[in-house]
This record gives structure tokens, C-alpha cells and sequence, in this order.
């Protein structure tokens, strides 16, 4: 795992890159939670999503938002973390040419920055969002959402309505060609405590069966093996 700084629109982003010899391996980019509240690349789920990425053989990149760690600049309620998210995509995209798929990821405030980049960048072809606040935070902009995807989220989690989360779901997946998948962490709060384990079932699960659908390239199928 590489330690990087690299320029961003307000000075210098604080990155973690793992890359593999396998050169059109796909690339994913995780997006953490609510700078205020704690988020950072490091927070358990962030770390777990990046671990999960990994493992299944991603060439995968998670960073500091602007102001977190030793990322420059301020928290700008979501502007600027698009901002910084999109430098960060183009950077890693600048020296892997041949990468065959790009996903994102995010969890909490990430996956909401997560969604509006899909709406910037055709060549996202798949997203993993965890605690999405679908209750708190307007969704309106996936008019319509370009690609499928997958909401985790736990029953117990307060800051993130699973009944919001499910209409919203439902809502996308009207659209043509989109479905939007749901997992629902029974006992899950929103920080996955005990539960942790499970977000990385939900996610290797996806994405085998996104492998499976002809919705993710350039790994090798044995690689994608769901557990529990």
C-alpha cells in the first residue's frame, strides 16, 4: 500500500493507493464519512470497504476529504469533497490506462458524494453505499441514476432511515436497465460495531454477482468467492 500526497483543488490530498500487477484490473475509489462526525480514510467501515476492494483485486484508492488528516483546505459541506473525489478518480486514472471497470464507494456522507460523482463520470459503471442519508441529504440529483448498485445499511442505524433508504432504492430501480440492490444488517448500527464483518459479505457478494451479470471486467472469477 502506497502512502501519497497529491495536489488537489485546495492543496494537498492525503492518499492510500494499492495497486496489482495485473494491468486492466478494475479500479475502485472509497469515499469516507462526515468529516465532522469523525470520518476519516481510516474509520472502520472506510477500512473495511477498502480491505474488501482489495481482496478481491482492485486496484483501490481511499483518501482524506479536504481538512481531515493531512489533506489541506476546509470542510466545504460536500462542494469541495466532490471536488477532491474527482481529482482523486483522474489521478489514479492518469497512470492506469488499461483498467477495465471503475467503481466507488462510500459510507454515510461519502456515499451521498459517492452517487453525485456517478452523475460526473460515465465511466463509473457500479457503486457499493453504506448508510447512504437518504433522509437527511437530497437524492433528487439521480435523475436518472446511470448505473446499478448496492445500499448497506443496519436496522439499528438512527442516522440513516431504513425506510428512506428503501424508497429510495426502490424509486432508481424503476429506471430502465437500473436495479438497486439492498442489505439490510439486522442488529447494525451506524458504525457496524459487531457487525463489521458483514459489509464485507454484502459487498463481496455484489460483486460477484455483478461479475456474474457482465457488469465487472479484467479479474479472474475465481477470485470473487461470497462468504456466509
Amino acid at each position: 500500500m502506497a502512502e501519497v500526497i497529491i495536489n488537489g483543488p485546495e492543496g494537498r490530498l492525503e492518499v492510500r493507493y494499492h495497486d496489482v500487477k495485473n494491468h486492466s484490473a478494475p479500479i475502485a475509489l472509497v469515499l469516507h464519512a462526515h468529516p465532522e462526525d469523525g470520518g476519516n480514510m481510516n474509520d472502520k467501515v472506510t477500512h473495511t470497504l477498502y480491505k474488501t476492494f482489495v481482496a478481491e483485486g482492485f486496484k483501490t484508492v481511499r483518501f482524506n476529504f479536504r481538512g481531515v488528516g493531512k489533506s489541506e483546505g476546509k470542510f466545504s459541506h460536500g462542494e469541495g469533497e466532490l471536488s477532491d473525489a474527482v481529482s482523486v478518480l483522474e489521478w489514479v486514472q492518469s497512470f492506469n490506462l488499461d483498467a477495465t471497470s471503475f467503481w466507488v464507494a462510500g459510507s454515510s456522507f461519502g456515499a451521498w458524494i459517492a452517487m453525485q460523482l456517478l452523475m460526473r463520470r460515465p465511466e463509473l459503471e457500479g457503486f457499493i453505499a453504506v448508510s447512504p442519508p437518504a433522509h437527511t441529504y437530497d437524492f433528487t440529483f439521480l435523475a436518472p441514476c446511470p448505473v446499478s448498485g448496492l445500499m448497506i445499511h443496519g436496522d439499528q442505524d438512527k442516522a440513516s432511515a431504513t425506510q428512506a433508504i428503501t424508497d429510495l432504492a426502490a424509486k432508481l430501480s424503476l429506471q430502465r436497465h437500473i436495479h438497486v440492490s439492498k442489505a439490510l444488517i439486522q442488529g447494525a448500527d451506524r458504525f457496524f460495531n459487531t457487525k463489521i464483518d458483514y459489509v464485507m459479505v454484502a459487498t463481496q457478494q455484489y460483486l460477484a454477482y455483478a461479475m456474474e451479470n457482465g457488469r465487472l471486467k479484467g479479474i479472474i472469477p475465481t477470485r470473487f468467492k461470497a462468504t456466509g
